[in-house]
């Protein structure tokens, strides 16, 4: 095929910041002609709700903010809306307002519109201009949830974000969220920024635009940019000139290096040029709409990235090591003297093993001749079930007794401490005190009769931290415990994460997740649609979050749910104990196989 573009001009690109952390060769198939029929996944709902939980975010802080300045706020989004329009009506103001239209011109809410009124309220001074859609300059775009006049004149952008943007600590320069003004950022003694260079990033792009538009603050004044998080208590406000990046490079100089490689290769895609950017594993890839496109391209090249994902991969290509085939021939006890630098990630050796595990088609191997589990006479399986950032409602929890049943013991089996309830709610709290009042009850049965006790979780992250948080947040309810009393169970030998105990053991060709290893253990989901992902959809309709009646099929449906999960665990570590993981071959024995 031709890479020739004649006389014609070159198509333009228009790159959102999403660009600019996102993998290159998304943004080469975004804009190259000819992929237009490759095949890409169906729409992920769970990314749509998301997106949509997003939206209602914004529009709950724009009527926050709105109410609080009054004349000092206006909207781009018709009728003063705070978002565009929904089947009842735009966000945050009434239906009938979303019938305001125009006698001429783009449409009302269309981003032509919105451009327009940005640059009306700008050249009028208004101090807080919620939506504003900046003027395209070169091959970038971009919109802010606010723009902020700064004292000396000009705006400074601010992002509203619907992740946490601080942790516990001390360090931030922030103010309230109903006072986002720049000037007045204070040290915060109880907050410190957490990592997110996708909002950095964010906040430089709409700096340039800003600046490209003649709207930023004149020299010499401070590139700031603000973020507003899920908690939605302050604003974050960043330093855009600060040296937060490798080499002590600037947000602002990071950006343009970036911008300038992901322009050229949107650029080189759009006018049939030469690909830029090759198809690469990455964490992406798991949600990206592209997958099925790359993955065809990385199965028939059969890429290294297969197996060793991101840097990785980058590091063994540039040593000459491009395939799974290259990569499980060669000795695991010596790595290429090529290599530029020591490989991210898993051992060497891991990895070659990877690589021929995959080649045979093995989901596991095994590191050990006898793989070694914790134990106990009393055992209690715990999965937790959590929405968002809005709370725990449902922790799972599946006792057995292999030690023997004794006089007093409750019956083996599931059960179920929840509230359906809608996140977030005051019940929560009830519910983890009468899970933590049944486990705490178990433990010390089992301690008062003699007998050991353990308590299972798969990647207790999760389990831990809404635990700690239900603890803080729920202090002085009926049977919640205090945060000392969390942290000593979570540090006992007691409360074993399976998790850990599989990544010691074994390797996982295909991956780590319970949903991955439990069917190795022959083991399987009773509901097709199970995942973390889909239980978010049933919990908005078991719960009636978006108004209507609470759906009881969906509420079993969870409870289902949870119970396999806990039953997994229970039968991963069965499995684990018994001599039919010893079908499992062992790593060493796939350095005999032909690869």
């Amino acid at each position: 095929m031709s890479t020739s573009t004649g006389s014609r001009a070159a198509p333009r690109v228009l790159l959102d910041a999403a660009a600019l952390t996102g993998c290159r060769r998304r943004v080469h198939l975004d804009h190259d002609p000819s992929a237009s029929g490759a095949p890409r996944a169906l729409p992920d709902p769970a990314i749509e709700q998301r997106r949509a939980d997003a939206a209602a975010h914004r529009a709950r802080i724009g009527e926050l903010l709105a109410g609080t300045w009054g004349g000092d706020w206006a909207s781009t989004w018709p009728g003063g809306a705070t978002g565009p329009a929904t089947a009842e009506g735009p966000a945050g103001v009434p239906v009938a307002a979303a019938s305001d239209g125009e006698a001429s011109g783009p449409p009302a809410g269309s981003r032509a519109a919105r451009a327009a009124r940005t640059a009306e309220l700008v050249a009028a001074g208004t101090p807080l201009i919620w939506g504003a859609v900046l003027p395209l300059d070169d091959d970038r775009r971009g919109t802010a949830e606010l723009l902020v006049r700064a004292p000396g004149g000009g705006y400074v952008p601010l992002l509203v974000v619907r992740r946490r943007i601080t942790d516990p600590g001390e360090g931030a320069r922030t103010t309230a969220v109903t006072d986002p003004w720049p000037q007045r950022a204070r040290h915060d003694p109880d907050r410190k920024v957490r990592s997110q260079p996708r909002d950095l990033l964010a906040l430089a792009q709409l700096t340039r635009l800003l600046e490209a538009a003649g709207w930023a603050p004149p020299e010499p004044a401070p590139r700031l940019g603000g973020v507003i998080g899920l908690d939605a208590d302050v604003v974050v406000w960043h330093d855009l000139d600060t040296g937060h990046w490798p080499g002590g490079r600037s947000t602002l100089e990071e950006y343009d290096v970036r911008f300038a490689d992901r322009a050229a290769v949107a650029r080189s895609a759009a006018a049939g040029g030469p690909a830029l950017a090759a198809p690469s594993r990455i964490t992406e890839c798991r949600r990206c709409p592209w997958w099925p496109t790359c993955e065809a391209a990385l199965e028939s090249a059969d890429d290294v990235s297969l197996v060793a994902h991101g840097e990785t991969a980058r590091l063994l290509r540039s040593a000459g090591v491009a395939t799974v085939a290259g990569l499980a021939g060669l000795d695991p006890a010596d790595p290429p003297s090529e290599l530029a630098a020591p490989l991210p990630g898993p051992p060497f050796g891991d990895l070659v093993a990877l690589a021929r595990a995959r080649r045979h088609g093995l989901a596991v191997a095994r590191r050990v001749p006898r793989v070694e589990v914790p134990r106990a006479d009393v055992e209690v399986d715990v999965d937790m079930e959590s929405f968002g950032e809005s709370g725990a409602y449902l922790w799972g929890a599946l006792l057995s007794l292999p030690g023997g049943a004794r006089d007093g013991d409750p019956d083996p089996g599931y059960r179920a401490f929840a509230t359906w309830d809608p996140l977030p709610t005051r019940d929560e709290g009830r519910s983890f005190g009468e899970f933590w009042t049944w486990l705490s009850g178990i433990r010390a049965a089992a301690r008062a009769s003699g007998r050991s006790f353990a308590a299972y979780c798969y990647n207790e992250q999760a389990e831990n931290r809404w635990m700690l948080s239900s603890a803080h947040r729920f202090a002085g309810m009926p049977g919640v415990p205090t945060e000392a009393q969390v942290r000593e169970f979570i540090e006992d030998p007691c409360w074993v994460d399976l998790y850990g105990v599989v990544s010691t053991w074994f390797l996982c060709a295909q991956g780590k997740g319970l949903k991955k290893i439990a069917p190795a253990a022959g083991f399987s989901w009773r509901d097709p649609e199970a995942g973390g992902e889909n239980s978010m959809r049933w919990y908005r309709d078991a719960v009636a979050l978006e108004g209507g009646e609470p759906d009881p099929a969906q509420r079993e449906r969870l409870l289902g749910y949870n119970t396999d999960d806990v039953l997994a665990t229970h039968a991963l570590r069965e499995w684990m104990s018994s001599d039919r993981v010893l079908e499992v071959p062992l790593v060493t024995e796939l350095t005999d196989l032909p690869v």
